[in-house]
Parts: C-alpha cells; sequence; structure tokens
C-alpha cells in the first residue's frame, strides 16, 4: 500500500464497474479511505459488477473502503449519499464525478426524458456533489474534484462532418460532457482562492470496460485502464494552486509529465 493519500477520504460515483471502479481502487492503494457509490449494491446477473464486490476487493487488497447505494439522478439521493458517507467516514477531501449514463440517438428523435436524465446525470449531479463537498473543503483550507469527461465533449469540425458526427448518436453525449468541461473550468476559476482544485479526464481512447463495451465504443483501438487511473491519481493529488482548471486527456497529459512513451 502506497501512502499518497494517507488520511484522505474520497467518495468515487459510478464505482460498481469500470472506471470508477477502477479510480477507486487505485486511490485506496494509495491510502484514502475510499467511498463508493452507484446504483448496484448487492450481485445482479443483469450486469456486471457492484459496489459489494468492489468493496470487497478493495479491502481484500488492504484498503479501506465503505459502499453506499444511490441513485444519482435524484436530488434526495445525492444528499443522502454524502450524509451517510460524512457520517461514517467524514467529509470528502477527494470527490471524483465519475456516474453517468449514455443513451445513444439522432438528435431530431432523442427522447427529452432521456435528455432530462443525461443532463442530471453528467452535469447537475456533478455539481450537486460538489456543491456538498466544498464547505467541507473550504474549512480544511484544501480539496479536490475530478469529473469523468470524454473527448466526445469536443466540438465536431466541419463541414464536412465526420460519420462520427454524422451517424453515431452522439449528440447528446457530447453535448453533456462539452457541458461538463465548461462547468469544471468555471467552478475551478471560482473555487481557486479556497485552494480547492477543479479537473477533468478523459481517456484518449476508448478504454474497454463493460459500459463501453455495451455501447460499442471500444471495438477498435482501445486504451489500457492504468492510464486514466494514473491520470486521475495525479489531478486527485496535485498542487490546487498550480494544477487546476485542467481538462486532461490520459495520453498528451501523462507524456508532458513524462510517464507516458
Amino acid at each position: 500500500m502506497s501512502s499518497g493519500c494517507a488520511g484522505k477520504v474520497a467518495l468515487v460515483t459510478g464505482a460498481s464497474r469500470g472506471l470508477g471502479k477502477a479510480i477507486a481502487q487505485r486511490l485506496a492503494a494509495e491510502g484514502a479511505t475510499v467511498a463508493i457509490t452507484a446504483r448496484t449494491l448487492e450481485p445482479d446477473p443483469k450486469y456486471t459488477g457492484s459496489l459489494r464486490e468492489t468493496r470487497e476487493e478493495i479491502r481484500a487488497a488492504g484498503g479501506a473502503a465503505i459502499a453506499v447505494q444511490a441513485d444519482l439522478s435524484r436530488d434526495e439521493d445525492r444528499a443522502r449519499l454524502f450524509e451517510e458517507v460524512t457520517a461514517q467516514v467524514g467529509a470528502p477531501d477527494i470527490l471524483v464525478n465519475n456516474a453517468a449514463v449514455t443513451f445513444l440517438r439522432p438528435l431530431d428523435t432523442f427522447p427529452p426524458r432521456r435528455a432530462r436524465l443525461m443532463m442530471e446525470m453528467h452535469v447537475v449531479a456533478p455539481l450537486h456533489l460538489t456543491q456538498l463537498a466544498v464547505p467541507a473543503m473550504r474549512e480544511r483550507g484544501r480539496g479536490w474534484v475530478l469529473n469523468l469527461t470524454s473527448v466526445g465533449g469536443d466540438h465536431p469540425s466541419g463541414p464536412p462532418f465526420s460519420p462520427f458526427d454524422t451517424d453515431a448518436g452522439f449528440g447528446m453525449y457530447g453535448t453533456v460532457k462539452a457541458a461538463l468541461n465548461r462547468l469544471t473550468l468555471s467552478l475551478a476559476a471560482e473555487l481557486y482562492g479556497a485552494n480547492i482544485a477543479v479537473n477533468a479526464a478523459a481517456p484518449s481512447n476508448p478504454v474497454a470496460t463493460p459500459g463501453a463495451g455495451t455501447l460499442d465504443l471500444a471495438k477498435e483501438e482501445t486504451e489500457d485502464i492504468g492510464l486514466i487511473t494514473e491520470t486521475a491519481y495525479i489531478l486527485c493529488t496535485g498542487d490546487p494552486a498550480t494544477m487546476t482548471g485542467v481538462i486532461a486527456r490520459t495520453q498528451p497529459f501523462l507524456a508532458g509529465l513524462g510517464r507516458f512513451p
């Protein structure tokens, strides 16, 4: 076990599987007490992974973890989650907003209900959880917020436009990730004087996780999940005075630090 996060509490959302699980495991291995949340608490044959499995794997590796089930599309669940985490292990020093829901469909037929749900999960929930975390971070004089974003949030270039932008149905996904990037930068600016870092991280290529497989995102060029966990660790432990307002793509970000060939 490392001690890079010793004495810190990290709250990681969407940690029953995929990127959230990997980041929670990395922060725990670095010494953090990790609070994990998702909708799936117990193993379920309909899903890959659960909070219980993530928690037990972290504990088996010598780490400290608690699990709190929550539906982060609901205001009351977000408030309850924060209350339960604070009561059990203390207010988070580190908040990782990873939980997401994604539907792929052309925008001219995109259901408004699903659009609202994606906006709630990708933008409103990270904002609300950050608002809940900031008071204790201000009191401590330090804090780290990391939002998991995507290169899909980049503005499409054209015309002509690529098949990805015209045919793949990623318009709403790109929209909410672009909004999350802007939210990240705005929070970083507003919280800079409080010594609270707010950053975002995106894999340079799709990572072969269960979610990516479901969405057909990882059929060809994929990225080692270790690159995103390393990026997350750096952004969750860097000096808030100098490492904030970063929208990091894993490969160029790590290459700039001499950690990627």
